[in-house]
């Protein structure tokens, strides 16, 4: 179970950090990632850390994007820095490799 948090509207530049409170695993031992999707769209890995807080982004946030993690609330975080007009999507965090089950997402929204 994943339950996503912390989306909202934002003016371009700004900032928002997501939240993913996990459950009905093991999230000590496993990695997570968090994606993005936009209707009619694939979805989108952005970015992924591992339970050894390796991190991995896609080039799209790069540079903006922060992922980390706090193993003893079961929660992944996605701070969002400088936020960009094609940013806008519904955000979703799972473990990496996916599982089957997902979350409701938290929608960003990215406008003046």
């Amino acid at each position: 179970q994943f339950a996503e948090t912390g989306g909202g509207l934002v003016q371009p530049g700004g900032s928002l950090r997501l939240s993913c409170v996990a459950s009905g695993f093991d999230f000590n031992m496993r990695s997570m990632a968090w994606d993005r999707q936009t209707p009619g769209s694939e979805r989108e890995l952005i970015a992924g850390i591992t339970n050894r807080d390796e991190v991995k982004y896609a080039d799209s946030v790069s540079g903006r994007f922060t992922i980390s993690r706090d193993n003893v609330r079961n929660t992944a975080y996605l701070q969002m820095n400088n936020l960009k007009p094609w940013d806008p999507s519904v955000y979703y965090c799972n473990m990496s490799p996916p599982s089957a089950s997902w979350g409701q997402g938290t929608r960003v929204t990215v406008s003046a």
